[in-house]
């Protein structure tokens, strides 16, 4: 077997081709010098036990939140204590010497320094809350299938999916709220008046053109979603109502001022592909670069097309995939979907089965949707809802989480700055495509088309967020390439899916093409596991071991899995500093 510095893996298979035809971007060299004056030896002197590391992360969390002031957090003060405060945490987590420590330590230590890494890049580079209008959109409407929200989020937003008024799932019937539910929502909508004044002077200096424009569809989506509040708790919290009509009225007041503003943004909104590359690197932790990103998103959007035609040509004599007609057939569907995929699950011994899985998948039952107002994902749902069910390892992931929590507290709440998305993202878009291989859909071969179709438009909506990010095309451009290369026209420009993904991926760098290489980073992980455990491998342990490492970047991973530390070692050899980029 080559060593690791001969190898210098990548990414699997044809990516490791594709970083040397490109002259070795990202390549991972075997080097301890880290970019933010860390190795993996410790700095100078550095001592210090995993308690101290748990100690700290303490402290760090902590001093991470901004102090809410009038019930709102307060940025410009955050900004100013951040920038002031940041580097004696950086050197106290310098000072510790992980070296001797369990690798599940070591790992842990490498995920408090990517935390700390990703409020440099905020403080440096997006400063969302002086750039970005829709960080300020506090209203949650729905529980995200992820760790925690996508995208820059704004610390203590209103989740209306944890009151029992709110509607959690398509199934749910509201309920009158508790008094303690009361006071605190009500305390909730009082904020957003007073978050929203002092957004207007943290984003008075913000040239960012595309991201203003989304600002104003943010908020008329929050608008929408206080007036729907205020109709459900009208007749029976007339105080809470109230709260929620301000908050509306503050909040279509900010959108007519973000929309009376928008014409004098004419700046560019993506960060340049340097520091994309460096965002990657050290804060998603993740071994590739902008260009590979580019070259992957490339070979993925020409496989996924060519292996649908393929497939439509083997299917060319079978039935069309029908939607359901009306809401009670597409009941029966999503029912009769959930117990035959967990019926394979079980029976071919893919995942470990807990009592969990099925209800966390009917729990989150799609709703039905007529064909005129079908977004993408509506229409593979209504055609087989198992195409997404397997995306939705998202529930089992949030219910691990839960029920299973981590033994390590640095792993039991969300990683912030959306450092999980490799994992998250990569796993729930690798499971649509692993599980079509594993004999899913040998009786519904026509299935097997939607898979390749999500697949294609995962990587044509990746490909549009890294050229917006390059600046090379608009956010609109980039939402013309994602819907040019999705096939059967199910991307539709007159539909809100669009503008939320390109938006989103614009505000967050790294999250769109994330679904597809984290994918190929968890096959790369795959394929090393099965050839380290031979005949002891199978999919039920990898993927048991995968859930039971917790939401950590493919390459820490990888690193506990495999006991392989060469692309943790490769990440921090890259010693260039961010304000070198600026």
């Amino acid at each position: 077997m080559p060593t690791e510095s001969v190898r210098r893996r990548a990414l699997c298979g044809w990516t490791l081709f594709a970083a040397l035809l490109l002259g070795g971007l990202g390549a991972c060299a075997e080097s301890e010098a880290g970019s933010d004056g860390l190795s993996n030896e410790g700095a100078t002197g550095a001592t210090g036990s995993y308690e101290e590391l748990l100690r700290l992360f303490e402290e760090w969390r902590e001093f991470e939140r901004p102090e809410l002031v009038d019930g709102a957090p307060d940025y410009a003060a955050a900004e100013a204590a951040w920038a002031e405060g940041l580097g004696d945490f950086r050197s106290r987590l310098a000072a510790l010497d992980p070296s001797g420590w369990s690798v599940p330590e070591q790992v842990d230590y490498h995920l408090v320094r990517a935390e700390m890494n990703g409020l440099d890049f905020n403080l440096r580079v997006l400063r969302p809350w002086a750039r970005d209008p829709a960080f300020y959109a506090s209203v949650r409407t729905y529980q995200s299938d992820t760790p925690a929200e996508e995208g820059p989020t704004i610390h203590h937003p209103l989740r209306l999916w944890e009151y029992s008024i709110w509607p959690r799932t398509s199934l749910s019937e509201p309920e009158p709220l508790s008094p303690e539910e009361a006071e605190r929502m009500a305390d909730e909508l009082r904020a957003i008046p007073v978050l929203l004044d002092r957004a207007r002077e943290n984003l008075a200096g913000s040239d960012a053109r595309d991201l203003w424009m989304g600002g104003i569809r943010a908020f008329e989506n929050q608008s929408a979603a206080l007036e729907r509040l205020a109709g459900l708790v009208e007749e029976t919290d007339v105080g809470v109502g109230e709260a929620a009509l301000q908050a509306r009225s503050a909040t279509d007041a900010f959108a007519d001022w973000l929309e009376a503003e928008a014409g004098s943004r004419t700046g560019s909104s993506g960060v340049g592909t340097e520091l994309y590359t460096w965002f990657l690197r050290h804060v998603l932790l993740l071994p590739i670069s902008w260009e590979e990103e580019v070259t992957i998103m490339e070979r993925e959007l020409a496989r996924s097309h060519a292996s649908l035609r393929l497939e439509e040509h083997r299917n060319r004599n079978l039935p069309e995939l029908e939607p359901a007609a009306n809401p009670e057939d597409f009941a029966r569907m999503q029912e009769g979907s959930i117990q035959k995929y967990m019926r394979f699950m079980e029976e071919n011994e893919i995942v470990p089965i807990r009592d969990w899985m099925g209800r966390a998948l009917r729990e989150r039952t799609f709703s039905y949707s007529p064909p005129e107002t079908r977004n993408f994902f509506g229409q593979a749902t209504h055609r087989e809802p198992m195409t997404l069910w397997t995306h939705y390892y998202h529930w089992w992931d949030l219910a691990v989480m839960e029920e299973e929590p981590h033994a390590s507290p640095i792993r039991q709440a969300p990683v912030l700055y959306n450092i999980w998305m490799s994992r998250s993202e990569g796993l729930a878009t690798g499971m649509e495509e692993w599980m079509m291989h594993a004999g899913l859909y040998d009786d519904n071969p026509r299935a097997r088309e939607i898979v390749w179709i999500m697949l294609a438009t995962r990587a044509a909506r990746g490909l549009g967020s890294l050229h917006a990010h390059s600046n090379e095309l608009t956010m609109e451009e980039a939402g013309d390439l994602h819907v040019e290369w999705t096939p059967r026209g199910w991307m539709r420009r007159d539909l809100d899916l669009l503008g939320f993904e390109q938006h989103l991926y614009l505000r967050q760098p790294g999250y769109g093409p994330s679904y597809v290489t984290g994918a190929r980073l968890l096959e790369d992980l795959m394929a090393e596991r099965a050839r380290q455990l031979g005949d002891d491998f199978s999919l039920e342990r990898f993927f048991g071991e995968v859930d039971g490492a917790g939401m950590i970047p493919v390459s820490l991973l990888r690193w506990e899995l495999t006991g392989r530390d060469d692309e943790i070692l490769g990440l921090m050899a890259d010693d260039t500093p961010l304000e070198t980029l600026l």
